[in-house]
């Protein structure tokens, strides 16, 4: 699953919330952010640990990763990130944040054919969820008026995030 949308619509939120309902169901899940992950992937790779790593993260039925896009990763950390995903593809279900498009994926991987390869695993069996609105942690300093409220065409008033489902698949 991808929950997409701007910084402070519910993404981590739901993705938290999601993570719970999956552990009450009895499977294991294991929740993380992208830069997180990509510097643990990054320091096995370096001690020569990288496939310890990978069977590590191949574990938990469902890999939660938050936040990735907020920073663009390294070609190097994108290459280590495919290897994640071909790994647990088709094995084990991931879910994932971002604030970015899908695409805008060949910016945020420094590398647009990883990311058309990342995209390819992840997609074949995803929902993608696009969220839009306005940030909830901005809502009362709009009411405030300290900060200026959107103008006409950057989304719904503050606090009307939408659920979009952009496609569907099989549930992994």
């Amino acid at each position: 699953m991808l929950l997409l949308g701007p910084p402070g619509v519910g993404k981590t939120h739901l993705s938290i919330a999601l993570g719970q309902e999956a552990i009450l169901a009895g499977y294991t899940v294991q929740f993380t952010t992208a830069t997180t992950l990509v510097a643990g992937l990054a320091k096995a790779h370096g001690e020569r640990r990288l496939d310890e790593k990978l069977l590590a993260l191949s574990k938990p039925k469902r890999l939660i990763v938050d936040e990735l896009g907020y920073l663009p990763l390294e070609p190097d950390a994108a290459h280590l990130f495919f290897q994640l995903v071909s790994r647990r593809y088709e094995t084990g279900a991931m879910l994932i944040t971002s604030n970015r498009s899908v695409a805008e994926w060949g910016t945020v991987f420094a590398d647009p054919v990883v990311a058309t390869a990342i995209l390819d695993r992840l997609l074949h069996h995803s929902h993608v969820l696009t969220i839009r609105g306005d940030s909830y942690r901005l809502r009362a300093k709009r009411k405030s008026s300290l900060i200026k409220p959107p103008t006409a065409g950057d989304g719904p008033p503050v606090g009307s995030a939408s659920l979009l489902p952009v496609t569907g698949g099989s549930n992994h």
